[in-house]
């Protein structure tokens, strides 16, 4: 069985590594995500087996996008700031487009027999860090609010990547297995 989720790679853009540090220094019970790791997940597709890989494929061959810019703006947490679980970067440009990309790759997975785990609304956003226990939290919810107006850089996104996640004590590892690019950059 693998783990897996199509997402967008996001570089490392300084702003973020910026505010994962001042994170770090709270102190908090809190699981940052690795600077490397930080991407924008479109699709979790939870544990499937191997065979499956190429109706994944199929189904991102199958949706085509042009490539369009996300900027990355604000910080939250969900379910909100008074219970902190998810610590959180938004967006200030590109939330639609993300919306509808996922719609088409979605319908493309449920039409091909694969029914993805996270059926939620979807609610585009980068994941600083999880929130393990009380430690800190007081210190890690000021911080959020101290950039909660940041301007965090922008992507042009261009491609979408499905990636296998191995989870390890020292935490996840992301390996891309096949990437779409955009109709306007094929």
């Amino acid at each position: 069985m693998l783990r897996l989720f199509i997402a967008l790679k996001i570089p490392q853009l300084p702003k973020i590594a910026e505010a994962l540090e001042v994170l770090n220094r709270v102190g908090g019970d809190v699981k940052l995500v690795e600077p490397w790791n930080i991407h924008l997940t479109l699709v979790f597709l939870g544990e499937l087996p191997e065979n499956k890989v190429d109706l994944i494929k199929d189904s991102m061959n199958a949706v085509s996008f042009n490539s369009f810019k996300v900027k990355f703006f604000g910080t939250g947490a969900f379910p909100n700031l008074n219970k902190p679980r998810v610590l959180w970067i938004g967006l200030s440009e590109g939330a639609s487009e993300l919306r509808k990309l996922r719609g088409e790759l979605y319908k493309q997975l449920v039409s091909r027999g694969i029914r993805p785990e996270d059926e939620k609304e979807f609610s585009p956003h980068l994941t600083l860090g999880r929130i393990k226990g009380p430690r800190g939290v007081v210190n890690l919810i000021q911080i959020l609010n101290e950039y909660a107006s940041t301007d965090f850089g922008e992507i042009t996104v261009e491609e979408i990547t499905l990636f296998k996640s191995t989870l390890t004590p020292k935490g996840p590892i992301y390996d891309p297995l096949y990437s779409v690019k955009s109709v306007d950059r094929r």
